[in-house]
């Protein structure tokens, strides 16, 4: 089933209604498309914003470019299944066959669909994110951001399944239902996991030129320094004005447990240097604002002055997480109501302090 509705500008998309229309419709510019799993926001002329509808676990937003002859894509999801229903909701918006996929970062929530694509698609990444999901570096399976993500999954099943048959109201039942349903499906997708990386790499920049019907579309792939990872891609379209970010940048408090927080501030001076006037994060809505990439800069680099002080006074890391004071910033983040951060930001942090 697909969904699709036309719209004047992407900003009303979260404000607009769906129509329902039988099979799979050809998209035209300005529309929203939506299938069982997927939703596809047309940012500009063959620029689309990929978001779960929440039936398949995605866990990540992705990017599709759709080309004269062919289609490009932009992060895989959290698992082959999800991937694999990515690929199954592009048709809705092209006929033409995907050549390319662009990893933002080997995390994850936005890699570990990667074996789902065909033989003969192109995977481009930074060489950190190779390095990463090849096992040259680590085996990411076994390392704190998966298991920190995944681990608790089996007991948010069987959380799910009792509250389900404890639940009397019919339509609460419904949801809670649905709910273990699909933590279900993600818990048992986790284990079809392989990691596979990308073929073609780049370190600072790549430039793709994809032809559309107006000539081409300029794709550049563009790594500012180490920031959320050590792998960071940015997916600039100038022609557009157009940026895909990934993690590095995020409407809120992005995951630090693998990031550079001393660099990262400098790293989004390379993102703020763009021409652009929309940027598509790895999680959450489409955003035009640049000022929370301020915001951001600010927050990382408090956050490492006052990590800093209390490593030099002898605080573990376990305790400064708990202690550490970031109330200051919470304006501009709802999710900042007292002190204490992320336990996985600061034993992060720790790490880089004690390297020097």
């Amino acid at each position: 089933m697909t969904r699709t509705t036309k719209h004047s500008s992407f900003s009303l998309v979260l404000t607009c209604l769906f129509l329902l229309v039988p099979g799979l419709t050809a998209a035209q510019e300005g529309e929203v498309v939506e299938t069982d799993t997927h939703r596809f926001i047309e940012v500009e002329e063959g620029v689309w914003y990929v978001t779960g509808t929440g039936a398949v676990f995605t866990m990540s937003n992705a990017m599709v470019l759709v080309g004269e002859f062919d289609t490009l894509v932009v992060d895989s999801h959290v698992t082959p299944a999800a991937s694999r229903a990515l690929l199954d909701s592009i048709p809705a918006i092209t006929d033409k066959p995907v050549r390319y996929l662009v990893n933002s970062h080997y995390h994850f929530d936005h890699a570990h669909g990667n074996q789902s694509f065909p033989d003969g698609v192109e995977i481009i990444g930074h060489e950190f994110t190779r390095a990463k999901l090849s096992g040259e570096i680590g085996n990411v399976l076994e390392e704190n951001t998966f298991r920190s993500f995944s681990d608790p999954v089996p007991a948010t099943v069987a959380t799910l399944e009792r509250q389900a048959a404890a639940e009397t109201d019919p339509r609460r039942r419904t949801e809670l239902e649905q709910s273990h349903r699909i933590q279900e499906e993600y818990m048992n997708a986790i284990q079809e996991v392989v990691p596979t990386p990308p073929n073609i790499t780049l370190q600072d920049k790549m430039t793709l030129f994809q032809v559309v019907a107006n000539g081409s579309r300029e794709i550049q792939l563009l790594h500012f320094g180490r920031a959320h990872t050590g792998g960071d891609v940015m997916i600039y379209l100038p022609q557009e004005k157009v940026v895909f970010t990934g993690d590095m940048m995020l409407p809120g408090l992005a995951y630090m447990g693998d990031g550079h927080v001393d660099e990262w501030p400098d790293s989004l001076e390379g993102l703020k240097s763009l021409d652009f006037e929309s940027w598509l994060p790895g999680h959450g809505p489409i955003m035009t604002s640049k000022q929370p990439i301020e915001n951001f800069q600010v927050y990382l680099r408090d956050l490492w002055t006052k990590a800093t002080d209390l490593h030099s006074r002898g605080v573990s890391w376990e305790q400064a997480a708990t202690e550490i004071d970031m109330t200051n910033h919470a304006a501009n983040y709802a999710q900042i109501r007292g002190p204490g951060v992320d336990p996985r930001a600061m034993r992060r942090i720790y790490e880089l302090l004690d390297e020097r």
